[in-house]
């Protein structure tokens, strides 16, 4: 297949997926081919930064502790959330340091211009002696220690990170089994693509228009 034909695909469904949105491509329009190919840029950025992050990432990713996978949301890194935390805990072990630091140097140096977005996910057992009310809480404020220590400890500017917490709601793996609830207990990393107005669009929009739920 023609690399540039399947470059121009992948920009597209990344534009679908990422803003949640349609995309009005009108044929030969300026404005529309430029976006596709600042999109195909990103793209082949954060391809380079996921080859980047697999050399440097190669012993927890052997171990398992680290997924690098590129999704619909973009370039995401997922860390077993027992390396990072106690059980209930939302303070960083120390030993995480160092997997946080090979992340934050590759954000940094590699990847300025990208947003990041981090989400604290758990498993599905009830919240008994931690003191949180529930996972939610402990989900958000886990999201909330990363990105803290991304900005406060490794230099990340906070203009570029927000976090979240989806408890338990959002699961990957069975929660039936201790090995699916330790897959599930995890933050997830994730960097986006910028879907911009390009410069000297007559029509004045992005590109993009609101999902239709969106203008009921």
């Amino acid at each position: 297949m023609n690399n540039n034909f399947l470059k121009t695909a992948l920009a597209l469904i990344l534009t679908f997926s990422l803003a949640g949105c349609t995309f009005v491509f009108q044929k030969g329009r300026r404005s529309d081919l430029q976006k596709i190919d600042e999109l195909s840029a990103q793209l082949d950025e954060l391809s380079r930064s996921k080859a980047l992050l697999e050399q440097k990432l190669g012993g927890e990713i052997n171990d398992k502790q680290v997924k690098l996978q590129m999704m619909d949301k973009g370039l995401v890194i997922t860390v077993v959330g027992d390396l990072l935390f106690d059980s209930g805990k939302t303070k960083i072990r120390p030993e995480a340091h160092s997997l946080l630091e090979k992340v934050s140097s590759v954000l940094k140096d590699n990847m300025a211009k990208f947003n990041v977005g981090i989400e604290g996910h758990t498993d599905n057992v009830p919240i008994k002696h931690s003191g949180w009310k529930t996972n939610w809480e402990l989900s958000t404020a886990r999201a909330l220690s990363v990105l803290h220590y991304l900005v406060n400890d490794q230099g990340l500017s906070p203009e570029r990170l927000s976090a979240i917490g989806y408890g338990e709601y959002s699961p990957v793996a069975s929660n039936e089994t201790k090995d699916g609830r330790k897959q599930n207990r995890r933050v997830e990393i994730v960097i986006l693509p910028n879907v911009t107005k390009v410069k000297g669009d007559s029509t004045g929009s992005s590109g993009l228009k609101e999902p239709e739920e969106n203008l009921k």
